[in-house]
């Protein structure tokens, strides 16, 4: 059984925002968080979202997670508009992994993994082979397999983070969205885990689209970089920047949002941040 999307369509246009709102809908009113927000995420390639601290990057994350409706425009999933998706449907397209930890006291890796083939095991859960394959895959693709066995609770941040993408893979979907994935890694862990996702998009086809504050990281591992910039003094005149690090930084983009502190320098070149 193949799990993967196929090779030849890496690099479709498998997202496409058209100028999209985003915010909360209130008892009175709404709040809006951002307006006109444009942009395409494509399959085969790891996606990374930078922003300063709210700016909207969750919000837009929950927005195309479908966690929360839109308020305004469109957003069209493998040319299909995002609101005439079933819920069925969605479970099967749309792999989601957040920065909560799960609480799950006595439930080993594998079955926490299991979990993600709830699209396919109908009312009773019961997994087939099929299904078992599918765990089985999962983990090895990130390197967890041994851990098949262990407790949940007993992994550390690296390992059980793994483990979340391992259930998201299980699910089979063409798509994964992660939030903050490497927010609770030591260094050499978070280089780990963007080279992990990276190789996944290449090998399986996957469309990752994922937010961090690591910029450097960002920067040497993503495809395509989504920078979300305040564009004025309205909260919601917010703008999406997409490009290769390399065109972003030739653009001089990144070296503004990077020099919003007077401390701080942006070498375009080597891609790197300094202080002063």
């Amino acid at each position: 059984m193949n799990y993967f999307v196929p090779l030849q369509n890496m690099n479709d246009k498998t997202v496409v925002l058209k100028d999209l709102s985003i915010g909360y809908r209130k008892k009175h009113g709404v709040s809006m968080v951002a307006t006109g927000l444009n942009g395409c995420i494509r399959s085969g390639e790891l996606t990374c979202l930078l922003g300063e601290n709210g700016v909207g990057k969750s919000t837009l994350l929950r927005t195309l997670a479908v966690f929360q409706p839109p308020l305004g425009g469109s957003i069209v999933l493998q040319g299909k508009a995002l609101q005439n998706y079933t819920d069925s449907e969605l479970a099967k397209t749309i792999g989601v992994v957040l920065t909560e930890k799960p609480d799950v006291p006595m439930m080993t890796v594998g079955e926490l993994v299991a979990t993600g083939r709830a699209p396919y095991t109908g009312f009773w859960g019961r997994l087939n082979e099929n299904d078992h394959q599918a765990v089985d895959m999962a983990l090895q693709q990130v390197g967890m397999e041994q851990l098949k066995h262990r407790l949940v609770t007993t992994l550390s941040d690296g390992e059980l983070q793994k483990v979340m993408i391992a259930k998201a893979l299980a699910q089979s979907t063409p798509v994964i969205y992660l939030d903050e994935p490497t927010a609770f890694l030591d260094y050499p862990s978070k280089v780990d885990m963007l080279l992990l996702l990276k190789r996944i998009c290449r090998e399986a086809g996957k469309t990752i689209f994922l937010s961090t504050h690591d910029l450097e990281l960002a920067l040497q591992v993503a495809d395509t970089v989504w920078l979300m910039t305040k564009g004025g003094k309205q909260e919601e005149t917010v703008s999406i920047i997409t490009g290769t690090p390399h065109e972003l930084a030739a653009q001089g983009v990144l070296g503004l949002f990077v020099e919003r502190s007077s401390g701080v320098t942006f070498n375009a070149e080597s891609m790197s941040v300094s202080l002063r």
